[in-house]
Protein backbone atom coordinates (compact mmCIF):
# COMPACT_ATOMS: atom_id res chain seq x y z
CA UNK A 1 0.00 0.00 0.00
CA UNK A 2 2.52 2.58 0.83
CA UNK A 3 4.51 1.81 -2.69
CA UNK A 4 1.63 2.20 -4.57
CA UNK A 5 1.03 5.62 -2.75
CA UNK A 6 4.38 7.11 -2.86
CA UNK A 7 4.33 6.30 -6.33
CA UNK A 8 1.83 7.91 -7.35
CA UNK A 9 2.82 10.83 -5.52
CA UNK A 10 6.11 11.18 -6.96
CA UNK A 11 3.88 11.73 -10.22
CA UNK A 12 2.54 14.66 -9.46
CA UNK A 13 5.40 16.15 -7.61
CA UNK A 14 3.92 15.13 -3.95
CA UNK A 15 6.53 13.91 -1.63
CA UNK A 16 4.20 11.63 1.81
CA UNK A 17 6.72 11.37 4.81
CA UNK A 18 6.81 7.83 6.19
CA UNK A 19 4.89 9.40 9.32
CA UNK A 20 2.11 10.00 6.56
CA UNK A 21 2.33 6.66 5.04
CA UNK A 22 2.11 5.28 8.17
CA UNK A 23 -1.15 7.22 9.26
CA UNK A 24 -2.61 5.93 6.01
CA UNK A 25 -2.00 2.26 6.26
CA UNK A 26 -3.65 2.65 9.88
CA UNK A 27 -6.46 4.26 9.01
CA UNK A 28 -7.00 1.46 6.29
CA UNK A 29 -6.63 -1.18 8.94
CA UNK A 30 -9.54 0.88 10.70
CA UNK A 31 -11.47 1.26 7.63
CA UNK A 32 -11.19 -2.26 6.57
CA UNK A 33 -11.68 -3.46 10.15
CA UNK A 34 -14.91 -1.30 11.21
CA UNK A 35 -15.90 -1.98 7.44
CA UNK A 36 -16.70 -5.61 8.84
CA UNK A 37 -19.63 -4.96 11.02
CA UNK A 38 -20.76 -1.30 8.77
CA UNK A 39 -21.33 -0.41 5.22
CA UNK A 40 -18.08 1.94 4.52
CA UNK A 41 -16.36 0.90 1.49
CA UNK A 42 -17.04 -1.43 -1.13
CA UNK A 43 -13.39 -1.26 -1.98
CA UNK A 44 -11.74 -3.86 0.29
CA UNK A 45 -8.37 -4.81 -1.23
CA UNK A 46 -5.29 -2.28 -0.03
CA UNK A 47 -4.27 -1.81 -2.84
CA UNK A 48 -7.39 -0.82 -4.22
CA UNK A 49 -8.34 1.49 -1.21
CA UNK A 50 -4.33 2.94 -1.80
CA UNK A 51 -5.38 3.37 -5.16
CA UNK A 52 -9.43 4.66 -5.28
CA UNK A 53 -9.28 6.36 -2.09
CA UNK A 54 -6.24 7.44 -1.31
CA UNK A 55 -4.49 8.82 -4.67
CA UNK A 56 -7.46 9.77 -5.57
CA UNK A 57 -7.80 12.27 -2.54
CA UNK A 58 -4.16 13.34 -2.54
CA UNK A 59 -4.66 14.13 -6.05
CA UNK A 60 -6.77 17.03 -4.25
CA UNK A 61 -3.48 19.21 -3.45
CA UNK A 62 -1.91 19.62 -6.62
CA UNK A 63 -5.03 22.00 -7.58
CA UNK A 64 -5.10 24.08 -4.55
CA UNK A 65 -3.05 25.05 -1.63
CA UNK A 66 -4.96 24.12 1.45
CA UNK A 67 -2.61 25.53 3.88
CA UNK A 68 -4.01 28.09 5.86
CA UNK A 69 -7.22 27.50 4.86
CA UNK A 70 -10.42 26.54 6.40
CA UNK A 71 -11.69 23.52 4.63
CA UNK A 72 -14.81 21.79 4.55
CA UNK A 73 -15.47 18.05 3.30
CA UNK A 74 -19.30 17.57 2.50
CA UNK A 75 -21.06 13.91 2.49
CA UNK A 76 -17.60 13.09 3.70
CA UNK A 77 -18.80 8.99 3.88
CA UNK A 78 -16.49 7.15 5.47
CA UNK A 79 -13.66 9.99 5.62
CA UNK A 80 -12.82 11.10 2.03
CA UNK A 81 -11.18 13.04 0.94
CA UNK A 82 -10.76 15.10 4.23
CA UNK A 83 -9.21 11.93 6.18
CA UNK A 84 -6.45 10.90 3.83
CA UNK A 85 -5.68 14.65 3.03
CA UNK A 86 -5.00 15.26 7.08
CA UNK A 87 -2.53 12.16 6.99
CA UNK A 88 -0.55 14.01 4.43
CA UNK A 89 -0.90 17.39 6.01
CA UNK A 90 -2.00 17.44 9.52
CA UNK A 91 -2.18 20.86 9.92
CA UNK A 92 -5.16 21.47 8.20
CA UNK A 93 -8.59 23.39 9.59
CA UNK A 94 -10.81 19.95 8.24
CA UNK A 95 -14.53 19.81 9.01
CA UNK A 96 -15.93 16.27 7.71
CA UNK A 97 -19.76 16.72 7.44
CA UNK A 98 -21.90 13.89 6.85
CA UNK A 99 -25.52 13.20 7.43
CA UNK A 100 -24.97 9.52 8.82
CA UNK A 101 -23.87 10.13 12.63
CA UNK A 102 -22.13 6.16 12.40
CA UNK A 103 -19.94 7.31 9.57
CA UNK A 104 -19.03 10.76 11.41
CA UNK A 105 -18.26 8.56 14.51
CA UNK A 106 -15.80 6.78 12.72
CA UNK A 107 -14.00 9.86 11.15
CA UNK A 108 -14.08 11.32 14.38
CA UNK A 109 -12.73 7.61 16.44
CA UNK A 110 -10.44 7.31 14.10
CA UNK A 111 -8.44 10.44 13.49
CA UNK A 112 -8.20 11.11 17.33
CA UNK A 113 -6.27 7.76 17.11
CA UNK A 114 -4.30 9.05 14.14
CA UNK A 115 -3.53 11.98 16.25
CA UNK A 116 -4.93 14.36 13.79
CA UNK A 117 -7.19 17.14 14.65
CA UNK A 118 -10.41 17.01 13.08
CA UNK A 119 -13.77 18.82 13.14
CA UNK A 120 -16.45 16.13 12.76
CA UNK A 121 -19.95 16.71 11.80
CA UNK A 122 -23.23 14.83 11.84
CA UNK A 123 -25.78 16.81 10.24
CA UNK A 124 -27.47 17.91 6.32
CA UNK A 125 -26.00 20.11 4.03
CA UNK A 126 -29.00 21.63 3.48
CA UNK A 127 -29.87 22.48 6.73
CA UNK A 128 -26.62 23.34 8.02
CA UNK A 129 -26.05 25.65 4.58
CA UNK A 130 -28.58 28.07 6.75
CA UNK A 131 -27.17 28.48 9.83
CA UNK A 132 -24.57 31.20 10.45
CA UNK A 133 -21.42 29.31 11.91
CA UNK A 134 -21.61 27.33 8.57
CA UNK A 135 -22.59 29.62 5.71
CA UNK A 136 -19.87 31.30 4.06
CA UNK A 137 -17.36 30.34 6.51
CA UNK A 138 -14.90 27.99 4.41
CA UNK A 139 -12.32 28.92 1.87
CA UNK A 140 -12.59 25.68 0.34
CA UNK A 141 -14.92 22.81 -0.03
CA UNK A 142 -14.79 19.23 -0.99
CA UNK A 143 -16.71 16.31 -1.95
CA UNK A 144 -16.67 13.35 -3.20
CA UNK A 145 -20.26 12.62 -2.62
CA UNK A 146 -22.03 10.87 -6.33
CA UNK A 147 -24.77 13.18 -6.86
CA UNK A 148 -25.78 15.61 -10.33
CA UNK A 149 -23.61 18.51 -10.08
CA UNK A 150 -26.48 20.95 -10.43
CA UNK A 151 -27.58 19.26 -6.63
CA UNK A 152 -24.19 19.04 -5.20
CA UNK A 153 -23.87 22.79 -5.91
CA UNK A 154 -26.77 23.64 -4.36
CA UNK A 155 -25.54 21.87 -1.27
CA UNK A 156 -22.08 23.23 -1.03
CA UNK A 157 -21.50 26.76 -2.67
CA UNK A 158 -23.66 28.39 0.23
CA UNK A 159 -20.53 27.58 2.76
CA UNK A 160 -18.19 29.35 0.53
CA UNK A 161 -16.51 32.56 1.14
CA UNK A 162 -16.58 35.06 -1.15
CA UNK A 163 -13.28 33.98 -3.75
CA UNK A 164 -13.37 30.44 -2.18
CA UNK A 165 -13.18 27.41 -4.44
CA UNK A 166 -15.26 24.45 -4.89
CA UNK A 167 -13.63 21.19 -5.66
CA UNK A 168 -16.00 18.41 -6.82
CA UNK A 169 -14.37 15.05 -7.99
CA UNK A 170 -16.25 14.10 -11.19
CA UNK A 171 -15.22 11.12 -13.54
CA UNK A 172 -14.14 12.25 -16.86
CA UNK A 173 -15.55 11.83 -20.32
CA UNK A 174 -18.44 12.30 -22.48
CA UNK A 175 -21.68 11.92 -19.57
CA UNK A 176 -19.35 14.40 -17.53
CA UNK A 177 -19.15 16.96 -19.69
CA UNK A 178 -22.74 16.72 -20.41
CA UNK A 179 -23.35 16.95 -16.55
CA UNK A 180 -20.76 20.19 -16.32
CA UNK A 181 -22.55 22.04 -19.29
CA UNK A 182 -25.99 21.64 -17.73
CA UNK A 183 -25.01 22.70 -14.26
CA UNK A 184 -24.10 26.40 -15.75
CA UNK A 185 -27.62 27.82 -14.69
CA UNK A 186 -27.21 26.36 -11.22
CA UNK A 187 -23.78 27.65 -10.85
CA UNK A 188 -24.75 31.16 -12.53
CA UNK A 189 -27.86 31.41 -9.58
CA UNK A 190 -25.67 29.63 -6.51
CA UNK A 191 -22.76 32.72 -7.94
CA UNK A 192 -20.35 29.80 -8.78
CA UNK A 193 -17.69 30.15 -12.24
CA UNK A 194 -16.22 27.27 -13.55
CA UNK A 195 -13.09 28.68 -14.05
CA UNK A 196 -10.78 25.22 -14.72
CA UNK A 197 -11.30 21.35 -15.08
CA UNK A 198 -8.18 19.79 -13.73
CA UNK A 199 -7.94 15.70 -15.76
CA UNK A 200 -6.20 13.50 -13.64
CA UNK A 201 -5.54 9.57 -13.39
CA UNK A 202 -4.54 7.40 -10.96
CA UNK A 203 -1.81 4.66 -11.96
CA UNK A 204 -3.18 1.50 -12.05
CA UNK A 205 -6.68 2.60 -12.78
CA UNK A 206 -8.59 2.76 -16.09
CA UNK A 207 -10.90 5.27 -15.83
CA UNK A 208 -9.75 9.23 -15.91
CA UNK A 209 -11.37 11.52 -13.68
CA UNK A 210 -11.42 15.31 -12.99
CA UNK A 211 -11.68 18.14 -10.32
CA UNK A 212 -13.60 21.06 -11.08
CA UNK A 213 -12.42 24.24 -9.76
CA UNK A 214 -15.60 26.60 -9.17
CA UNK A 215 -14.90 30.01 -7.47
CA UNK A 216 -17.42 31.92 -5.86
CA UNK A 217 -17.70 35.09 -7.39
CA UNK A 218 -21.23 36.38 -6.02
CA UNK A 219 -23.39 35.59 -2.81
CA UNK A 220 -25.32 32.78 -3.15
CA UNK A 221 -29.06 34.08 -2.91
CA UNK A 222 -30.52 33.30 1.09
CA UNK A 223 -32.78 31.16 0.24
CA UNK A 224 -30.47 28.68 -0.94
CA UNK A 225 -29.91 25.66 -0.54
CA UNK A 226 -33.22 24.31 -0.65
CA UNK A 227 -34.86 21.45 1.17
CA UNK A 228 -33.14 18.13 0.25
CA UNK A 229 -36.82 17.28 -1.35
CA UNK A 230 -37.57 20.08 -4.15
CA UNK A 231 -33.50 20.70 -4.75
CA UNK A 232 -34.02 16.74 -6.36
CA UNK A 233 -37.28 17.45 -7.31
CA UNK A 234 -36.53 20.33 -9.34
CA UNK A 235 -33.03 20.65 -9.95
CA UNK A 236 -31.66 24.56 -10.30
CA UNK A 237 -30.94 25.25 -14.49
Amino acid sequence: MKDIVARGCALWGLDPTPTALNRLERFMDALLERNRVMNLTAVIEPEEVARRHFLDCLFLLTVADFSGKRILDVGSGAGFPAVPLLCYEPGLDMTALDATAKRIAFIDESCKGLGLDITAVAGRAEELGHQADFREQYDLVVSRAVAPLPLLAELCLPFLRMGGQFLPQKSAGREAETEISAASGALRQLGGSLVRQVPYSVPGLEHGSQILVIEKVQATPPALPRRWAKIKEKPLG
